[in-house]
């Protein structure tokens, strides 16, 4: 993943990937989001600590930890519209640490989604909204 050094605002990385700076740990940054995803109703199905279980097996990573997220009254009329969509649903969040110790929250890009899936932009409306939720955790 290539992130561009100093950038205030999110930037997109990869394929449809936006990450944006956080101004807490990893741990932190996803307590944040899942006290705000929670406060909407959005349902946290999992957190994955891939760095921890990479420590269970003798190999060091920076922090890096996924949350696992949705609600079905979002996801279901996406999934309805493109069947195939569903491999990328439930929604995810990565926190993680770069290289030079700054952290990151990365998400995919509804807009991106949209396009990989075909959706037309009134399929994707129960998604499009997410990334102001998600980065106003990190703010």
């Amino acid at each position: 993943m290539n992130v561009q050094q100093g950038t205030a605002r999110s930037l997109k990385t990869g394929e449809g990937i936006i990450s944006v700076p956080s101004k807490y740990s990893v741990p932190e940054t996803l307590n944040r989001l899942t006290a705000a995803l929670e406060a909407k109703g959005i349902k946290v199905f999992a957190r994955i600590d891939h760095s921890g279980e990479a420590e269970k097996v003798g190999m060091k990573m920076p922090p890096t930890q996924l949350l696992i997220f949705g609600n079905p009254k979002g996801g279901t009329p996406v999934m309805l519209a493109a069947p195939t969509s569903a491999i990328d649903l439930r929604l995810k969040a990565l926190a993680w640490q770069d290289a030079e110790g700054k952290i990151w929250l990365s998400y995919n890009d509804p807009e991106y989604f949209g396009w990989r899936f075909a959706l037309s932009e009134d399929e994707i409306k129960p998604i499009a909204g997410i990334g102001t939720l998600l980065e106003s955790a990190v703010m």
